[in-house]
C-alpha cells in the first residue's frame, strides 16, 4: 500500500477510536455531545480547552472522566484567590542531612502532570494565573533558575465561571490566546436532566474506560498534523481570521464598529489543527467548509473583544463570529 493509501487507513483508525472515546465519555458526562467533541479536538489538537459555564453543570466530571478516557497522568488544582504560583510550580526546600549538610530539594507542584485542571480559574489572581503562561506555551517551567519540561503530552483543561459572578478576575489576554479553544457549557435540555437526574442519583455511577495510551494520544497529534488540508480551506481560514481585524483595510463594518482587538495569528494555527479533528469526529477525511464554520466561536470568541461602545449598546460577539464567518463562506463559495 502506498504512503497515501497508508494515511488514510491511519485516519480511519483513528477516527473510529475517537468515536469510542466520545461514547465512552458520555457515559458520565450525559447530553453534551458537542461539548465532548470540542474537549476531544482539543486534546486531539495538541492544545488546551477552557471551559466556560456556571457550577455543577458538570464541567469537573468531564474533565476527571477525560484523564480515564484518554489515560493520561491528571491532577487538580483550585484556584482561590490566596492561590500563589508556587503552589501551581512548586518550589525549592532546604533539607538537612544526616551528616548536618543542607541542600535544596525541588518539591514538583500539580503541574508536573500530563492534564491539569484548573478548576475555576478566573477566581485566582492575575498574578497566579500568569504561572501557566510558559507552561501552556512551552510545555516546560523555569523555577529557581533551573528549567523544567512537563509531562509529554501536557494540556490544561481549564473551568471558568461567569465573569459576572462574585470574586472572579478576568483573564489576561495573553493566556487566553493560549486556549486552543473556549467551550461553553449550557443548561441541559429537560430530557437530558431527567436522564443526568437518574443516572446519578442510583447506587451505582457509571464509569468510563480506558481508550487511549499516551503513546497512542502522542501519536494521534501527529497525524493530526499530517492530515490533507484543501487549498480553498486554507484561504477560508486566512480570510475568516483577518476580518476580524479592525484595523484592516478589508475588515466588515460590523467588525469595525464593534471590535475593539482581533485575534492573531495562533487564531489561524488554532483553525487549522482542529478543523481537521473536526473532520475526524465526524467521520471525514479532509476538513471541509462545514468543519471552519462549525470551528469559529470555540477558536476565535477568546481571542478578540466587544468596543465599549458596543458592550454598551449590548451587542453579541458570538453573534458577530457567526454573521462575519457566513459572510466568508458565501465569497469562498463564490469564487
Amino acid at each position: 500500500m502506498d504512503d497515501t493509501g497508508d494515511l488514510v487507513v491511519e485516519i480511519e483508525a483513528l477516527g473510529e477510536k475517537l468515536s469510542a472515546a466520545k461514547q465512552s465519555i458520555g457515559a458520565r458526562f450525559i447530553g453534551q455531545d458537542r461539548v465532548v467533541e470540542l474537549v476531544l479536538a482539543a486534546l486531539v489538537s495538541g492544545g488546551h480547552a477552557l471551559l466556560i459555564g456556571l457550577p455543577g453543570l458538570g464541567k469537573t466530571r468531564l474533565v476527571d472522566t477525560l484523564g480515564t478516557v484518554m489515560g493520561l497522568a491528571d491532577n487538580r488544582v483550585q484556584f482561590t484567590p490566596d492561590l500563589m504560583p508556587a503552589d501551581i510550580l512548586g518550589s525549592e526546600v532546604l533539607e538537612t542531612a544526616t551528616d548536618g549538610t543542607r541542600s535544596f530539594r525541588f518539591v514538583e507542584g500539580p503541574v508536573f502532570c500530563q492534564l491539569l485542571m484548573a478548576d475555576e480559574i478566573n477566581r485566582a489572581s492575575p498574578r497566579t494565573q500568569s504561572a501557566l503562561l510558559q507552561a501552556m506555551q512551552e510545555k516546560s517551567v523555569t523555577v529557581a533558575g533551573s528549567n523544567r519540561p512537563l509531562g509529554r503530552p501536557f494540556h490544561v483543561l481549564a473551568t471558568q465561571n461567569p465573569i459576572e459572578q462574585e470574586g472572579t478576575y478576568p483573564l489576561p489576554e495573553a493566556q487566553l490566546d493560549r486556549f486552543l479553544v473556549e467551550i461553553n457549557v449550557p443548561y441541559p435540555d429537560r430530557q437530558t436532566e431527567k436522564d443526568i437526574l437518574i443516572a446519578t442519583t442510583g447506587v451505582q455511577d457509571a464509569a468510563s474506560v480506558n481508550v487511549f495510551t499516551t503513546e497512542e494520544l502522542i501519536a494521534a497529534q501527529k497525524l493530526v498534523r499530517r492530515m490533507p488540508v484543501g487549498e480553498g480551506i486554507v484561504e477560508m481560514i486566512l480570510d475568516l481570521v483577518r476580518a476580524f481585524r479592525p484595523g484592516e483595510v478589508d475588515a466588515p463594518s460590523i467588525v469595525r464598529e464593534n471590535v475593539s482587538w482581533g485575534p492573531g495569528p495562533r487564531a489561524a494555527q488554532a483553525l487549522m489543527l482542529t478543523v481537521r479533528a473536526q473532520a475526524l469526529l465526524q467521520g471525514r477525511l479532509a476538513p471541509s467548509a462545514e468543519d471552519v464554520i462549525a470551528m469559529a466561536r470555540p477558536v476565535l470568541s477568546h481571542r478578540m473583544a466587544l468596543s465599549f461602545s458596543a458592550r454598551a449598546r449590548g451587542e453579541d460577539l458570538g453573534t458577530i463570529i457567526d454573521e462575519v464567518t457566513a459572510s466568508v463562506t458565501r465569497t469562498q463559495a463564490a469564487a
